[in-house]
């Protein structure tokens, strides 16, 4: 067996074992909250502390490979955005801190980075592969959903009518 495809294969059956039970995030749909990590240790909490702000949430791990590009070609349109009240939280599927930290610095981004250590909200949010991403706008209301690769394009057509 490929060991590159394991990963995968573990994340969707823990997918499959929990999905049934939740309810789905669905586009028009409050935006489930929760409380993360981030990489600093502090606590954040969704959506209490972006009350106001577009949120998007950036479902990845370092295994995927798309992350990487994709999370690296959004930075720019973070820095461009940011200013306009566009919070990215890249939120870290299942992985250790030190991998996490690793990869964050090789590919210099600077929206926050989140630990969902043990996948609660991967479940809650139902992300079936990575990268996803979600789409909250200023009221906590989930817009759209990206499932896959996106270019800087497609991100900033979807974002700009919430800014």
């Amino acid at each position: 067996m490929n060991l590159r495809i394991l990963p995968c294969l573990l994340l969707f059956a823990l997918i499959a074992a929990c999905g049934s039970e939740l309810p789905a995030t669905k586009s028009g749909a409050p935006a489930p909250a929760f409380t993360l990590e981030r990489l600093d240790g502090a606590s954040v909490r969704f959506p209490e502390q972006y009350q106001g702000q577009v949120v998007v949430l950036r479902f990845w791990a370092d295994w995927c490979p798309y992350c990487h590009s994709e999370m690296q070609a959004l930075e720019p349109v973070y820095r461009q955005y940011r200013d306009r009240g566009l919070v990215i939280l890249a939120v870290n599927v299942m992985q250790p801190l030190e991998t996490v930290q690793k990869f964050v610095q090789e590919i210099g981004i600077s929206y926050e980075t989140l630990l969902d250590r043990q996948g609660e909200v991967m479940r809650r949010y139902q992300v079936m592969g990575l990268p996803m991403t979600y789409i909250i706008d200023r009221q906590g209301i989930v817009r759209a959903r990206i499932i896959g690769e996106s270019t800087p394009e497609v991100f900033t057509q979807a974002i700009s009518s919430l800014l």
